[in-house]
């Protein structure tokens, strides 16, 4: 899995880059296939607000899944982020064993 950062008013740091790789790991073990996960830093520029936003693409073969997360610091969306990357994935998997599971031997009875 390629990891790709992008960091938009603001820099992206080692200690970012190896808690992502922590955090999203588990996304590689529920989906294997996955060939490419680009996340994007944001920083908010409203002193008010102050939070970091992170917005993420994970790629795999004919899909791609996209999310965000916001938080008071990169680690609380990195976390937001990935549940949400997880959840879709989860949602996929669960629409591809119902569609196979579904379709049964494709004929219907003459009598219905």
């Amino acid at each position: 899995m390629e990891l790709t950062y992008t960091g938009r008013g603001t820099k992206v740091t080692e200690e970012m880059r190896v808690a992502a790789e922590h955090k999203l790991a588990r996304l590689a073990r529920i989906e294997p296939r996955i060939t490419k996960l680009d996340i994007e830093v944001l920083a908010e520029h409203n002193p008010s607000h102050g939070t970091k936003r992170l917005d993420g693409a994970l790629h795999i073969p004919k899909k791609t899944f996209r999310a965000h997360g916001e938080g008071p610091d990169v680690l609380k969306a990195l976390d937001q982020l990935a549940e949400r990357l997880e959840r879709q994935i989860r949602d996929h998997h669960s629409r591809l064993r119902t569609r196979v599971a579904g379709k049964g031997n494709g004929l219907e009875s003459a009598n219905a």
